[in-house]
């Protein structure tokens, strides 16, 4: 179904709200289960158990070579998908590098700065000052630097929070990029394989101990099933019931989502200062969402 008109209702929109909120919850339980195989595997060993499971596992769902125009791929598609994998493969490692050192909300908030940034620089509009403002102001309250003891956490976190944002923006521009040769599903397949061979080699260590411990190897199984088949599947569907600005608002609740979870699965408690900078992001990505120049689709990120 095509959304040309954002204020119009799409049938079944409920439904998909319910689903694309189960779909966050997905997502943060898998980096969740992430955040506990750390000690065992480490944060670079778990990124690369995700990344090839998942790839695995989508490219047995999507089987992105039945495709015709994927049996003899052009230079620039070729390109396009080895940009997308870089992206995501990097992505992935950043993200749990800074998860390994900063409460899940926390990382997550300040990675969705990424995404908020590359939706203000491409904006005119006086407006997103004003979520720029919110956005920064919320960083600095997550980071605190001028705290003391154990108020403050780790700046080398925040850090490769930042870096992950980062990263997220240029997956972004590469999924645009690629989006425009390849079909949705199979681009997703195809750059998460790419992703798969530029991790491998920070992380290939942990691969003989999984293979040889079953808890091991069914925990990063859940671990990849929640974090990419499942969340994918229910987005793609989300995305023909919803409007494109009601999908980018919704997504924009996810560093509280991640918050939550963190809170409920990992009992990582914050102070109320670090709630309320979590909610100013949340606010300043809503804001950007909600009354932004038609809005595409605030992709979440895959970790």
């Amino acid at each position: 179904m095509q959304l040309d008109d954002e204020t119009r209702t799409v049938p079944g929109q409920t439904a998909a709200i319910g689903a694309l909120v189960c779909g966050m919850l997905s997502v943060q339980v898998g980096a969740s289960i992430a955040k506990l195989l750390f000690p065992v595997l480490g944060p670079l060993g778990t990124a690369t158990l995700r990344v090839l499971l998942a790839a695995f596992v989508l490219l047995l769902i999507v089987r992105p070579w039945r495709q015709p125009a994927l049996r003899r791929p052009s230079r620039q598609a070729l390109s396009s998908i080895a940009a997308y994998g870089l992206t995501l493969g990097i992505m992935n490692t950043v993200f749990y590098a800074a998860l390994a050192r900063l409460p899940l909300g926390i990382t997550v908030a300040i990675e969705f700065i990424g995404p908020l940034s590359l939706a203000v620089l491409g904006s005119r509009r006086a407006l997103d000052l004003l979520w720029a403002t919110l956005a920064l102001a919320g960083l600095l309250l997550l980071a605190q630097p001028w705290a003391t003891g154990g108020r403050r956490i780790d700046p080398m976190g925040v850090l490769l929070a930042l870096g992950a944002g980062v990263s997220w923006g240029l997956y972004i521009l590469a999924g645009r990029r690629l989006g425009s040769r390849v079909e949705g599903s199979a681009a997703t397949a195809l750059g998460m394989t790419v992703a798969a061979l530029v991790v491998l080699p920070v992380g290939i260590g942990a691969l003989p101990r999984v293979a040889t411990d079953p808890r091991l190897l069914t925990e990063a199984v859940a671990m990849a099933v929640l974090s990419s088949a499942l969340p994918y599947s229910i987005e793609m569907v989300a995305l023909r019931r919803m409007t494109l600005r009601g999908f980018s608002v919704l997504m924009s609740l996810e560093p509280a989502v991640a918050a939550l979870v963190g809170l409920v699965l990992l009992g990582e408690r914050m102070s109320m200062l670090r709630w309320l900078a979590i909610g100013g992001i949340v606010l300043a990505c809503l804001g950007s969402a909600a009354v932004g120049e038609t809005p595409e689709p605030a992709t979440p990120a895959p970790n």
